[in-house]
């Protein structure tokens, strides 16, 4: 017998792909000095007051990734995603968030990525995103926890 997943309506699950890991070492003058344990614990106390929490994750490998997304699809309320260079290249990572169906999905970069090489200034992600945040450093997660705490407020009501 096979079970459906049961979906909790409260977490919400935060990606962050590759290299994000470095962040704190990485090129500070474009990312910033916070760390990725920084930004996990900035989503976390956004997201408290509105009754939500995260689970936040972070991998170098696409597959990852996607696996990640499609776990999200089936049991977690929303999707935050920073997909760092996967954002310019992987249709991959864009299909698997199409699956989706109705779960918020909002894009974030630390930098602008608009001010930034001319490869970065598209991403796959954003036509499915229900918002973008981009160039608000780190504080662009609390921003986007935000706004998806508006877009699962807006669905209950």
């Amino acid at each position: 017998m096979t079970t459906t997943p049961v979906r909790d309506r409260s977490t919400i699950m935060v990606l962050n792909g590759p290299n994000l890991n470095l962040l704190g070492r990485r090129q500070p003058e474009i990312y910033g000095t916070d760390t990725l344990a920084d930004i996990e614990k900035l989503v976390a106390e956004t997201a408290a007051p509105h009754g939500l929490t995260t689970d936040c994750r972070q991998s170098n490998h696409e597959g990852q990734l996607i696996d990640w997304i499609h776990e999200a699809r089936e049991r977690h309320a929303a999707v935050i995603i920073n997909p760092a260079g996967y954002s310019h290249t992987s249709v991959a990572l864009r299909d698997a968030l199409a699956t989706c169906d109705g779960l918020p999905i909002v894009e974030v970069h630390i930098s602008n990525i608009h001010q930034r090489e001319a490869f970065r200034h598209h991403s796959y992600v954003s036509a499915l995103a229900n918002g973008v945040i981009a160039g608000c450093g780190v504080q662009g997660y609390a921003f986007a926890v935000e706004r998806v705490a508006a877009l699962l407020a807006a669905a209950r009501a």
